[in-house]
């Protein structure tokens, strides 16, 4: 089975849409949209566009649970969304699944123990261990903390599919990957200067640092990783 896996969209439409023409190009089985799906600048038509997929999985993310306050920094961005979208879009993201399983892959989106659970290059490998204690299957696949990963630990294969719309690599594109009995990370290039442009123009409350700092400019993975530590 050949799955793709898209994670943290984070209404970033001109991302997905090129992420999902390139899967499509590449004839995958199955899509796994990871989590964080709608919490950014295009929420409506993000959710649209993921819902109209056929062959998609979902799994709920920290930022999906759209009834759950923020902290400072992102509440005023989690109000703004949800003026965006109508209840039934904000049910349908509560009640997507915590976590799905196909093809002996488990798909979460941090950690089978919650979804703001970090584990980055620096997590150890027994912390590593403890979080995917009791998992019956021989990979695990995440995201959350916006960069790509793929190590093991024991028997089991933990891979960071990193982020669709708001990647913390250094170099700006969508950020995926490809499962089939192999694993492979992808990097996708979509029109930066559209999307930056059609995110000033959405009303999000940080519109402007968004297309700034984290479209036309990404974060570098050490800025992350200092942020998020082990």
């Amino acid at each position: 089975m050949r799955v793709a896996a898209l994670y943290d969209i984070h209404g970033n439409l001109p991302a997905l849409e090129a992420v999902l023409a390139e899967a499509e190009r590449e004839r995958v089985d199955a899509v796994v949209f990871g989590g964080d799906i709608a919490a950014g600048p295009m929420p409506r038509e993000t959710i649209e566009l993921v819902r109209s997929v056929d062959d998609a999985v979902f799994v709920r993310g920290n930022a999906d649970r759209l009834e759950t306050p923020a902290n400072p920094e992102g509440e005023a961005g989690r109000l703004w969304i949800k003026q965006q979208l109508d209840d039934e879009h904000i049910a349908w993201l509560t009640n997507l699944d915590f976590s799905a399983i196909l093809d002996d892959t488990l798909y979460v989106h941090a950690t089978p123990e919650g979804d703001e659970t970090c584990v980055t290059e620096l997590t150890t490998d027994d912390r590593l261990a403890d979080l995917l204690s009791g998992v019956e299957q021989a990979r695990v696949v995440a995201g959350h903390t916006h960069m790509q990963l793929d190590r093991t630990v024991g028997s089991i294969r933990f891979v960071n599919a990193g982020s669709v719309g708001r990647p913390y690599e250094g170099r700006p594109g969508a950020y995926w990957a490809i499962l089939d009995e192999d694993v492979e990370l992808r990097r996708t290039e979509y029109d930066l200067e559209r999307a930056a442009a059609e995110t000033r123009a959405s009303g999000h409350p940080r519109a402007e640092e968004l297309a700034a700092e984290n479209v036309l400019v990404v974060p570098s993975r050490e800025e992350a990783l200092a942020a998020f530590g082990g």
